[in-house]
């Protein structure tokens, strides 16, 4: 499963740099997401959260059972990158408590 973000359906802002400002994140980053060409990351987690200070967690994330693209970044054993991914997004919910 991949992290997915509902951002961009919310059209709170007029454009990827009006965005990027909100989130303190560049704009590439921002629009790599948006492509499917980055996974969401800490950083990015947190500055949709501080970009959409009225939304819950779940308002702006979702998780994708789709099958991801095929990768050169993948980790070899899917297994364990689901444990850690898993660990990284508990860390993530009890951070964003906090904004």
């Amino acid at each position: 499963m991949r992290l997915k973000t509902r951002i961009f359906e919310l059209n709170r802002y007029h454009n990827l740099a009006e965005l990027a400002r909100a989130m303190e994140i560049s704009v590439s980053q921002i629009y790599r997401v948006q492509e499917g060409k980055r996974n969401i990351n800490g950083k990015f987690i947190i500055g949709a959260m501080r970009a959409f200070p009225g939304y819950k967690f779940d308002d702006l994330f979702y998780l994708d059972s789709t099958p991801p693209r095929p990768s050169s970044h993948r980790v070899a054993n899917g297994k364990q990158g689901m444990e850690s991914t898993g660990r990284v997004l508990e860390s993530l919910v009890s951070a964003t408590e906090h904004v």
